[in-house]
């Protein structure tokens, strides 16, 4: 069997939106008969949050919208791993310019740019395709933040086959 098509989702702490992309789209990638052919992983652009579980919020919503939640650990992005993947989802414009900073790789986009709904926009103005920071607020902040990952999640799809196709 070929090596696996490679996504990793990245936010800061690796304890909230990051972990919450990779549930849904490890699900979603299951769903569309993909997961034998894509893993998935998060990690985060900062250290703060190592070896802490997903939010317990950020399960619970994931939960109550019928997805599984593995137990995971919080953990900071490496080179190792922007070496080896081969599609690396920044949850802000911020992010993204960490994870650059990294690599000189193109592998690094904007997870809101699968969105078909989002704006088209140049890599100036990628902060519209931030993700929102569901941290600060209560248990609606992070229903809009899963609504705003799953509003992505049929481009990725589309994006890991065409990728999966292109592949010799």
């Amino acid at each position: 069997m070929a090596s696996p098509f490679r996504i990793m989702t990245v936010c800061t702490g690796n304890i909230c939106r990051s972990p919450m992309a990779e549930v849904v789209l490890k699900a979603r990638l299951a769903d569309a008969g993909l997961g034998d052919a894509v893993e998935v992983w998060s990690t985060g652009v900062s250290s703060e949050e190592h070896g802490n579980p997903i939010d317990r919020r950020a399960a619970s919503v994931l939960r109550d919208a019928g997805y599984t939640v593995p137990r995971r650990s919080a953990r900071r992005v490496s080179a190792a791993d922007l070496g080896s993947a081969d599609l690396v989802l920044a949850m802000t414009a911020g992010h993204a310019r960490r994870l650059r900073d990294l690599t000189d790789r193109p592998v690094v986009r904007m997870y809101r740019e699968f969105d078909p709904e989002a704006p088209a926009v140049d890599r100036l103005d990628e902060h519209l395709l931030d993700i929102d920071d569901p941290w600060y607020g209560g248990l609606e902040d992070f229903r809009a933040t899963l609504a705003q990952v799953e509003a992505g999640v049929v481009g990725v799809i589309e994006e890991v086959r065409r990728a999966l196709s292109d592949s010799p």
